[in-house]
């Protein structure tokens, strides 16, 4: 399993509900979810930059995470995501 770190900073409240409607069937699409999600967040060591959400999202494999970003028929999808606000996603390994 493979896990994403996805830092979003929401400037436009309805394009990213529009986005949340939709972005759980585009991940599933290519074996991916959503592990964790929050708009609470606590810096507990450090000073990072804390943004309005952090989601953890889980693929198969990194390649499915690469095939998730550069579905072309998921541009609209991530447009809406981009178009909301920052946003930031980070694969680890």
């Amino acid at each position: 399993m493979t896990y994403a770190i996805a830092h979003l900073t929401i400037t436009d409240l309805d394009k990213f509900a529009a986005y949340r409607d939709v972005a759980g069937e585009a991940l599933a699409k290519h074996g991916g979810a959503v592990a964790s999600a929050s708009r609470e967040l606590t810096a507990i060591d450090g000073a990072p930059a804390l943004h309005d959400t952090v989601a953890v999202l889980t693929f198969p494999d990194t390649q499915s995470a690469q095939n998730w970003i550069n579905d072309p028929a998921l541009v609209d999808i991530h447009a809406l995501r981009r178009g909301a606000g920052q946003s930031d996603i980070v694969v680890l390994g």
